[in-house]
C-alpha cells in the first residue's frame, strides 16, 4: 500500500517538532516540512537540519519575505488594522501566507493531507483552516494537538528527548516564541499570570525602556500612498525599512505590549509581543493620515479600520469582504504622502514633525496671528444652522417642562412603594 504523504507547516519548535515524529508513527506517513521566511531569525536556525533528523521525507524553507511585507502587512498598515486598538498582529497577518505556502508544497507534492501545529483553544487553527478551505477545500486538513496523547509542554519535551528531537524550548525556558518581521508573540510559563510581570528573559529584540539610551533619537520616514519608501531620505525596500526600524525601535525600548487579548474562540488571554517596526510605522502612519485626510474619510476610516483588524485576526484574510475592504483603503491612500518625523525616546513614540504635498494644514486658516485669512464673521450664520434642530426642539420642549415630568415620575413611583 502507497504511504500517504502530508505536509507539515513547520516552525522547527516544539510542537512542530514532535509532530513530524507523531505522524510518522500514528499515519506511517511520508512528511514534508515546509517553512515559510518571513523574517524571523532565532527560529530559521538549523530548520532544514532539524527536520531532516526528525524523519521529515522533504523539507521546503521559502523565502516569503518580500510577499509578506508588501501583500499582507503594507495592506494591514494602510488600514490602520491594530487588533482592539493595540495589537498590529504580527502573528495572525503572517497565517494565510503560511497557509497559501503550504497549500502550494501540498499540491506539488501530490499531498493527501496537510497538518498544522495549533492549538485546539488558540485562534491559529482557525486562521488556518479558514485559509486552507478557501485555497484547497479538497485538502484533508490534520490538527494532531487536537487529538493526541501529550497534557502539557513538559510531556512534549519528554517525547522529545526520548526520541532525540532538538527542540529549544526546555523546562527551564517553556517560553512559546512566534516570530517574524513584524512582531514577536511570547507566550507560556510565568506569562500565563496576568499580574506577574514579564521577565526580561521573556524579551527577544527589545532593551528595557530603562536601559536604553538616555538622549531620544530621531527618524524621517518617507511615505508614498500610504507606504514606508524610505528612511532618513534614503530609499529601500518594504522589508529592509521593517527590519532597520525593528533594530531602532528596539535600541530604545519601544514596541513591548502586554495585553489581556479576547481569543476567537471566547477566551480570553495574556499575550506579551515586541514589535518595535509596526508600532512606530502605525504610529507614523496615522500621523500622515491627520494632516492628508478629511475629517469625514478620517473619521469613517476609523471605524473600518477595526472591522479591518477583526478580520485579520479572526482568519478572514482570502475573503470577498477583505478584497472590497481593500478597494476603499486604496482609494484613501492616495493622497497619503509625505514626511514623518519620530521621536524614540526609552520606550515612547513621540511625534517630531510632519509635511507633505497634500497637506490639508492651512497656517493662514489655523494661526491667531494677524496673518489669520479666516472669516470670523461666517461662523455666526454656520452656527444658527448647525444649532437650529436643537433649539427647535427644546422651543417645544422646554427643559425646565421635562425637567418638572421627570421629578413627577420620580415621586409617583416613590409614592407607589
Amino acid at each position: 500500500m502507497k504511504k500517504q504523504r502530508i505536509a507539515v507547516a513547520y516552525s522547527g519548535g516544539l510542537d512542530t517538532s514532535v509532530i513530524v515524529k507523531w505522524l510518522q508513527e500514528k499515519y506511517n506517513a511520508e512528511v514534508i516540512t515546509v517553512t515559510g521566511n518571513l523574517g524571523q531569525k532565532k527560529e530559521l536556525t538549523g530548520v532544514p537540519e532539524k527536520a531532516y533528523k526528525t524523519g521529515a521525507k522533504k523539507v521546503y524553507v521559502q523565502d516569503l519575505r518580500d510577499e509578506f511585507v508588501e501583500d499582507y502587512i503594507f495592506p494591514a498598515l494602510r488600514a490602520g488594522a491594530l487588533y482592539e486598538f493595540t495589537y498590529p498582529m504580527a502573528t495572525s497577518i503572517g497565517r494565510p501566507l503560511l497557509a497559501k505556502s503550504l497549500v502550494d508544497v501540498a499540491r506539488r507534492e501530490r499531498c493527501t493531507a496537510v497538518a498544522h501545529g495549533c492549538t485546539g483553544k488558540g485562534n491559529d487553527q482557525v486562521r488556518f483552516e479558514a485559509a486552507i478551505a478557501a485555497l484547497a477545500p479538497d485538502l484533508k486538513v490534520l490538527a494532531p494537538l487536537r487529538d493526541w496523547e501529550f497534557k502539557s509542554r513538559e510531556e512534549e519535551i519528554a517525547y522529545c528527548e526520548k526520541h532525540g528531537i532538538p527542540v529549544s524550548a526546555t523546562k527551564k525556558n517553556p517560553y512559546s516564541i512566534d516570530e517574524n518581521v513584524w512582531g514577536t508573540a511570547i507566550e507560556c510559563g510565568v506569562l500565563e499570570d496576568p499580574m506577574v510581570e514579564p521577565p526580561q528573559d521573556a524579551f527577544q529584540r527589545t532593551v528595557s525602556p530603562q536601559e536604553a539610551p538616555n538622549k531620544p533619537t530621531t527618524v524621517t520616514i518617507e511615505f508614498k500612498h500610504g507606504v514606508p519608501v524610505a528612511l532618513e531620505g534614503k530609499k529601500l525596500s518594504g522589508f529592509e525599512i521593517i527590519d532597520t526600524l525593528n533594530d531602532i525601535g528596539g535600541q530604545n525600548g519601544v514596541g513591548r505590549l502586554d495585553l489581556i487579548e479576547n481569543r476567537l474562540v471566547g477566551i480570553k488571554s495574556r499575550e506579551v509581543y515586541e514589535a518595535p517596526a509596526a508600532v512606530i510605522l502605525h504610529f507614523a502612519h496615522r500621523e500622515l493620515e491627520r494632516l492628508t485626510l478629511d475629517k469625514e474619510v478620517t473619521h469613517y476610516k476609523a471605524k473600518l479600520a477595526q472591522d479591518y483588524a477583526d478580520l485579520i485576526y479572526n482568519g478572514l484574510w482570502f475573503t470577498p469582504l477583505r478584497v472590497s475592504l481593500d478597494a476603499f483603503v486604496n482609494e484613501t491612500q492616495k493622497t497619503v504622502n509625505g514626511v514623518v518625523k519620530i521621536k524614540l525616546y526609552k520606550g515612547n513614540v513621540d511625534i517630531a514633525g510632519r509635511s507633505s504635498a497634500n497637506s490639508l494644514y492651512d497656517m493662514k486658516l489655523a494661526t491667531y496671528t494677524e496673518e489669520d485669512t479666516f472669516d470670523h464673521k461666517a461662523s455666526e450664520g454656520y452656527i444658527k444652522i448647525y444649532s437650529l434642530p436643537a433649539k427647535t426642539f427644546y422651543q417645544v420642549n422646554p427643559r425646565g417642562l421635562l425637567k418638572k415630568r421627570a421629578l413627577k415620575r420620580k415621586l409617583k413611583k416613590a409614592a407607589s412603594k
